[in-house]
């Protein structure tokens, strides 16, 4: 029976999410109901692929994304990845099961559990990865949704301080791994994981092998909490125990160790792997096991016991030993389902008794004897003692370090840290046993009267703990054939003999596992008799690896650096923000062209003296506009637009229409829009005075050092214009001109660049003017007009009086325009419907002739502007209901739906389609699908300009009333 498609597979949690995100707040059994039912749907799916992968086979899925750059959404289901998406699954469907009863009905239980689906689709995105960057992206999808779950409490301060520092240090180290994946996808040529794994020869010979390894480890190592960025995961505590229990057995700190497994066969084998992976999981290992008996909190120390066992699995990948990855990948299995239940135990024991300080705690066993079971049963997994999951992966572990190929140092001293690490595992786990279970009751220290929980609350750790138990007995019959099909893709081929079998005879693992157990047990009665001792020296070992208190003294660093900058580059003008980018760009390209520049081959043409005249015209009115900025905004703003038709004129000189075309009317609209902002600044007179040498010499300097810096880069740029104009365009740029028609369908190059093969360009271009438009609208909603300019002048005061009666008019009977230009706005409000018929003209010829939906919302938010410059604002707002980011976000899904449109079809992202349609009257039609993404472009355009211009114009409301008008 064929499994669920793995696209379903990836995209259902996350419409389970939205739906859980939309239930009302009260809506705890559907949310929990949905959650659970999804998590199983999930496992069923995946668990009916088991037989296309169980003999090495791929299961994959492959979507178009941008071919032309190798680019693909490929999903990859193999024997390994398999293997995780049951435990993501498995354990996310007993966790939803388990957070129902542990959660208080005053939680806003939908949210909670539409992060948590969330959280598991993009566990799923990383694990059904068949693609580099598509697995980054879901790693860094993993990062901020558990930042939302550990935050989930979001009223404490330890659930802010652990959610930022979580997000802080593994989304770094997202950022290395993405640029490790990059050098790695660079050296092996493609981005595709069968390609890369096949590449190992060809990566690990190649130079960039010692970086690309390193920033993969860095990535690794920050999200499964390995030394030295093992201090995140303890604070992550501050979750609430089902997130704990989630992302600490299955998933989040899973990531790690998955990776490490996952790129296993192409960068394992060389010293360097060795040295670095090893040593990291070494010092993790030992230095987990001896904080975790110094811990308080119950969660504590299953924090710092899950992060020894992570340093225990990234030492197996690091001793470059096939059946050493074979061990690492059954402890991944076997770690998950202890630690699970043991998180779940801890969660049953805060409930009941409303503490986790294993001081207040003791006698438990007596009160709640079946949780007391479970839990034993459980901790004897995590200490490693026979007849339980966790032993038979501790002794593969043992062998491992025993009969390792290494330098001397390494083969003496690697079985002798792996015995005391053992031991610390059975000493944290008798304190957690003994300390909580057995001796007297603890009922008169505990905030609650302990008691059994409800019974569906103890039965996802039942479940947990009968597998433990199972494979712990059966092992070869129960988990032997899953452990086999997971470890052949990691090791990269045939799995090395193995066996599963409880009895090996005595042999050295049996006995370093013999050592363990006895020495753990010493080692806990030692430090219980000597308490002092365990306060003072344990305090001060484990203090020095703190690297909380680095973090945050790092961060309080580069906060007194950041604002020590913005004090020295906010000011109250925006000189000296405006030289320090200048300063740069020319600094980067100076250094950038230095030695490289100059006159091409090109032949020149002659100069015209009329082209020449023209920009001596505008040359002179760019240095007037600069000379009367300060004093004559007016003037200024007159001589810039000279300037710019002097732009326009250029372009239709070098026979560039669509060129003019838009500069012409973003000249219009721009010129509006600053006339609409500059109503509202005061006015600067020139400073009277008599100023004093030393002014006068700072002021001369400053314009001195200015007028250098602009000529620089005036001349900079005008070098650079030269240089390339003088210079042969290369023959790849004659590829627009020959496929503009045929490739996508219209005459109009420019047009058909910015819809089809620039399309998503042009959209990233939306977004920005929509985010400036919105940022425009929320800084002016808080903007307050000067004082002097908040009474409306003279002409404008005067109101429309009734003829019979000589009484003002109210407003909202008036039928002509408010203000003094009425007839002017009579004339203007006619130009509305002309505006519109203009617009409508460049849109539709856009695509084969000069215009376009750029073109086409600029006309028409011509047409508004004036309608609120010369009608005013209350005036057009009780006759014309605008929408502007309404119009935004339309433009947003017309062009998000034709980008989309053609995935759906089975064609790259953005790919154009023209629809020919035979109408009775008008005939064949033809339309194209860059007609709806062009209408897109239209609406981000006009609604953004709109925006702007409503929070310009709204100011006039604001100081009309604030002066007491009507």
């Amino acid at each position: 029976m064929p499994g669920m498609p793995l696209l379903a597979l990836l995209v259902i949690p996350w419409v389970a999410g939205v739906i859980a995100a939309l239930l009302p707040t009260s809506a705890r059994n559907r949310a929990a109901g949905l959650a659970g039912l999804t998590a199983l749907a999930g496992l069923v799916g995946v668990a009916l692929h088991f037989p296309s992968v169980q003999d090495g086979g791929v299961w994959a899925e492959r979507f178009a994304w941008v071919p032309s750059l190798g680019l693909s959404l490929v999903l990859r289901l193999d024997g390994f990845s398999w293997t995780f998406c049951v435990l993501v699954l498995g354990i996310g469907a007993l966790v939803m099961l388990y957070a129902r009863y542990y959660l208080s009905p005053s939680d806003p239980v939908p949210r909670f559990f539409a992060f948590l689906l969330a959280f598991m689709g993009a566990m799923l995105g990383v694990a059904l990865s068949g693609n580099l960057l598509q697995l980054a992206f879901f790693w860094e999808l993993t990062s901020l949704f558990s930042f939302l779950l550990i935050g989930y409490w979001n009223q404490r301060k330890d659930a802010q301080r652990g959610a930022r520092m979580a997000l802080t240090v593994t989304g770094m180290g997202g950022l290395s791994l993405l640029a490790g994946l990059l050098v790695l996808g660079k050296i092996a040529g493609s981005y595709e994981l069968d390609t890369v794994l096949g590449s190992a020869q060809a990566v690990q010979s190649h130079p960039l092998y010692p970086v690309a390894l390193c920033l993969i480890l860095i990535g690794a190592f920050t999200k499964s909490a390995q030394f030295p960025f093992h201090f995140w995961l303890p604070n992550a505590m501050a979750a609430p125990t089902p997130v704990s229990a989630y992302l600490h057995s299955a998933t989040m700190v899973k990531l790690g160790v998955f990776l490490l497994a996952r790129l296993w066969p192409v960068l394992s084998g060389t010293e360097l792997w060795f040295w670095l992976t090893g040593s990291a999981g070494l010092v993790t290992l030992l230095l987990g096991a001896w904080a975790a008996l110094f811990q308080r909190d119950l969660k504590g120390l299953l924090a710092y016991s899950t992060i020894s066992h992570l340093g225990l699995v990234v030492l197996l990948l690091g001793l470059n030993s096939p059946l050493a990855a074979v061990a690492a990948v059954f402890h991944i299995m076997n770690h998950a389902a202890f630690k699970a239940s043991l998180f779940m135990a801890v969660g049953i024991i805060d409930h009941e008794t409303g503490t986790r300080d294993i001081r207040r705690l003791s006698g438990l066993f007596r009160l709640m004897p079946i949780t007391g079971t479970l839990a034993l049963v459980a901790t004897a997994a995590m200490a490693g003692v026979p007849l339980l999951n966790g032993f038979l992966s501790k002794e593969m572990f043992f062998a491992e370090t025993v009969f390792i190929d290494a330098i001397p140092a390494v083969q003496v001293g690697l079985p002798i840290a792996a015995t005391l690490a053992g031991m610390g595992s059975v000493a944290y786990s008798l304190r957690f046993a003994v300390q909580v279970f057995f001796g007297p009751a603890s009922e008169r220290n505990t905030p609650r009267v302990p008691e059994e929980p409800p019974k569906w609350m103890r039965v996802p750790v039942e479940i947990l703990v009968l597998l433990c138990l199972v494979v712990g007995v059966a092992p070869a019959v129960s988990i032997g054939p899953i452990l086999e099909a997971a470890s052949r893709p990691v090791v990269g081929g045939q799995i090395p003999p193995y066996s599963l079998k409880l009895w090996h005879g005595f042999t050295p693992p049996l006995l370093m596992s013999a050592l363990a157990l006895g020495g753990g047990v010493v080692l806990y009665r030692g430090v219980q008799r000597l308490k002092a001792a365990r306060v003072g020296l344990g305090g001060r070992f484990v203090e020095r690896f703190d690297g909380a208190r680095l973090f945050t003294s790092l961060l309080a660093w580069l906060t007194a650096a950041s604002r020590w900058i913005r004090r020295w580059l906010l000011t109250a003008g925006l000189q000296r923000q405006l030289m320090a980018m200048v300063l740069v760009t020319l600094l980067v390209g100076v250094v950038a062209l230095w030695g490289g520049i100059g006159k091409g081959d090109r032949p020149l043409v002659p100069l015209s003296p009329v082209f020449t005249a023209l920009w001596v015209i505008g040359g002179i009115a760019a240095v007037g506009a600069a000379w009367q900025a300060k004093f004559h905004r007016l003037a200024s703003l007159m001589l810039l637009g000279t300037a710019g038709a002097v732009s326009c004129i250029t372009f239709i000189w070098f026979s560039a229409p669509d060129l003019a075309l838009t500069q012409l009317i973003v000249e219009v609209v721009t010129t509006l829009l600053i006339l609409l902002g500059l109503r509202w600044l005061p006015a600067r007179e020139p400073a009277r005075g008599v100023y004093d040498a030393h002014t006068r010499r700072i002021a001369r300097g400053r314009r001195i050092r200015d007028f250098i810096i602009a000529v620089s880069s005036g001349c900079g740029m005008a070098l650079l214009a030269y240089a390339v104009m003088t210079r042969e365009l290369p023959e790849r740029t004659s590829f627009f001109l020959e496929h503009s028609l045929s490739g996508g369908g219209g005459r109009n190059v420019v047009n058909v660049m910015l819809v089809d093969f620039r399309g998503f360009d042009t959209f990233g271009e939306g977004v920005v003017l929509s985010l400036v438009a919105l940022t425009v609208y929320a800084l002016l909603r808080r903007f307050r007009p000067a004082s002097e300019v908040m009474k409306l002048p003279p002409q404008q005061q005067a109101q429309p009086k009734d003829v019979q009666t000589d009484l003002v008019t109210p407003r909202e009977t008036r039928d002509t325009a408010t203000g003094y230009l009425t007839i002017p706005a009579v004339l203007i409000r006619l130009l509305l419907p002309v505006s519109g018929v203009v617009a409508a003209f460049f849109f539709l010829r856009g695509h084969n002739a000069p215009g376009g939906g750029f073109v086409a919302g600029l006309v028409m938010s011509v047409g508004f502007l004036l309608q609120y410059i010369v009608s005013g604002t209350e005036w057009i707002e009780q006759r014309v209901r605008l929408a502007p980011r309404a119009l935004i976000g339309m433009g947003l899904l017309f062009v998000l739906g034709t980008a989309a449109g053609a995935l759906a079809v089975g064609y790259p992202l953005l790919t154009s389609h023209t629809f020919h349609l035979s109408v009775p009257v008008l005939g064949e039609l033809h339309i194209g699908s860059a007609l709806f993404f062009d209408l897109g472009v239209f609406c981000l355009v006009l609604g953004s300009t709109l925006l702007i211009l409503v929070a310009l114009a709204h100011q006039s409301i604001r100081a009309h009333r604030a002066s007491g008008g009507n």
